[in-house]
């Protein structure tokens, strides 16, 4: 099933647009159903009145078959309306998660920092689902309903005007009180979406986090919470839902009040002989039905008011994703970045991170950023994504970041947090992501080539949840392999060598100097063991001034630098740390 791209998806009548086919198919099948529906009592009625009337068999059989014919056709042409819906209801759930997905990817950094991970769970799935069943039960009823309750009632005043009038007068009453309690649904809907999104927060939580609370003893606790938080679901879901469906047999009681006054009414015209016993059967069994479709409607009326909570709740990530056009593609000649005056800080903190930040790295060269805790080296390295607003200037090959588009940014500029984020699959997915091609290089050069030697599986090897089966510095290295195989040519990465003994380090350092000299690296870390390699050195202080030349200027120059560098190389005795 190909799914179409849907303009301005934040409004709900799009969807029924978007699939006109469809929705034609729907219109079709549910009139001629819902039209043809009403034949089957005024049959059945014309049979009860040949048998009392005693007419021959082969007039009896002839109508038999003819209510047995109707009989089929609806419920045929029922099959193809809900067929037709049910496609409807599966390509829009298609469709907006889709939309969702792409705009959960691309939305910015400060954004997504305000969603929790349960939140866009819910929103992703459940309330997909929730909004698109309210669709779906809108466009059945609309015929299954509106159009059945629209045929049924003509057919009664066809038969008697007066009668009708005051039989369906309470049907409306149903309908009018399921309309008065939708604010009241509404609101306890609301608050059942809300603890379903903490409940799948506090679900992703507890794995995310299973071997810290085991370690802590916090298991019990956390499974006390969790049996009181979903103690609590329950009970809103109660809320949510038992309003809607115990008003059910009330709405039909209501209803049906009418039958009273059709048995006394109608009974007596088949007692003046007005209507004979087949008309009074057509006429009872046309309005139960119709009552009974009065009473789904006021249900209908609730059910639709739950979905718009779910809608409400994913609007604001329907808004469509649009692949920027670059102005310009990303040139292949040797990369540069020039900051200039760089100043940040987060959109929701008024404190300035970095300020007046200047420096300049060519294709070849790398970059050492260290510092004391909080002095900003991280914020630079994700400052320099162009994922969040700043100031000053940030130009890559002569060109400002903020102009490139979010496509060419990401085919430009790799980083690695501190973090290794790998995922539950095998070492060579874990570096390709899904592209092909020979990872051995890549292995070699973090040194992990000798630790593959050691692995029956070799690439193919299973790290578990999150790198679980790999040691800390194993999965460092698999997490860098997987940054330079990526081939972009700015390499940001922060701490890799921190879970990384200093001998491996270093030939790591070499390794990154001899074969990725087309590219600009930006080290980030505490250990200042092997700045003595590379080309430059950026010391960060935690009041927002800064330092920058080579080991051997800052050695000379900057006492905090000689300070850390001494006392890291007195720790290390001298010698390589393995």
């Amino acid at each position: 099933m190909k799914i179409k791209p849907i303009k301005q998806a934040d409004k709900i009548i799009n969807y029924w647009k978007n699939e006109k086919f469809v929705v034609l198919c729907i219109v079709f099948f549910g009139i001629t159903c819902n039209t043809l529906v009403v034949f089957g009592p005024v049959y059945q009625g014309k049979l009860i009145d040949a048998i009392v009337r005693g007419d021959a068999l082969s007039a009896v059989l002839l109508l038999s078959a003819a209510y047995v014919g109707v009989i089929l056709l609806v419920q045929v042409l029922r099959y193809y309306k809900r067929f037709y819906i049910r496609r409807f209801a599966n390509i829009n759930i298609a469709s907006m998660r889709l939309i969702i997905f792409n705009n959960i990817m691309h939305k910015s950094l400060s954004d997504l920092d305000d969603e929790s991970s349960g939140n866009l769970m819910t929103r992703c799935i459940s309330d997909v689902d929730l909004c698109v069943e309210g669709m779906r039960k809108f466009t059945t009823e609309v015929f299954d309903t509106g159009v059945v309750m629209l045929t049924y009632l003509i057919t009664l005043f066809i038969y008697d005007i007066k009668l009708t009038f005051f039989a369906v007068v309470f049907v409306p009453v149903a309908m009018i009180l399921a309309e008065n309690l939708k604010s009241i649904i509404y609101k306890y809907s609301i608050a059942y979406r809300k603890k379903t999104s903490a409940i799948a927060e506090l679900t992703l939580d507890a794995i995310d986090n299973s071997m810290l609370y085991r370690i802590s003893g916090m298991e019990i606790q956390n499974s006390v919470r969790y049996k009181i938080e979903l103690h609590d679901l329950q009970e809103k879901a109660i809320k949510a839902n038992v309003l809607e469906n115990s008003m059910q047999p009330i709405y039909s009681v209501i209803a049906m009040i009418g039958i009273v006054v059709i048995i006394y009414m109608g009974g007596s015209k088949v007692i003046e002989g007005t209507w004979t016993v087949g008309v009074f059967s057509t006429y009872i069994a046309i309005f139960v039905a119709m009552g009974v479709r009065a009473s789904k409607a006021a249900k209908l009326f609730n059910s639709v008011q739950k979905s718009q909570v779910s809608w409400q709740r994913i609007k604001p990530f329907l808004s469509e994703y649009v692949d920027e056009t670059s102005i310009q593609s990303a040139s292949d000649e040797k990369v540069s970045m020039l900051v200039n005056n760089l100043t940040f800080s987060y959109e929701s903190d008024t404190e300035t991170i970095l300020k007046d930040l200047s420096f300049d790295l060519h294709a070849g060269q790398i970059l050492g950023i260290t510092g004391p805790i909080a002095s900003g080296k991280s914020t630079l390295g994700l400052s320099l994504l162009g994922f969040y607003p700043y100031q000053g200037s940030i130009r890559i090959n002569n060109r400002e970041l903020r102009d490139y588009a979010k496509n060419d940014r990401s085919e430009l500029i790799s980083y690695l947090g501190h973090k290794p984020q790998l995922l539950s699959d095998t070492i060579y997915n874990n570096i390709t992501l899904g592209r092909s091609g020979d990872i051995s290089s890549v292995l070699r050069d973090v040194c992990f080539d000798t630790d593959l030697a050691a692995m029956p599986e070799g690439e193919n090897t299973w790290v578990g949840s999150g790198g679980v089966r790999l040691s800390g510095g194993q999965q460092a290295r698999i997490a860098l392999a997987r940054t330079l195989y990526s081939d972009h040519k700015i390499l940001i990465l922060d701490d890799p060598f921190s879970a990384v003994d200093m001998v491996t380090e270093e030939k790591i350092i070499d390794h990154l100097k001899k074969h990725y000299s087309d590219r600009c690296i930006l080290l980030i870390s505490h250990r200042l063991a092997i700045f003595n390699r590379i080309d430059q050195v950026l010391l960060m202080h935690n009041d927002l001034t800064f330092e920058l030349g080579s080991h051997e200027k800052l050695m000379s120059n900057s006492s905090l630098y000689n300070t850390i560098y001494t006392l890291q190389q007195a720790e290390a005795g001298g010698t390589d740390e393995k």
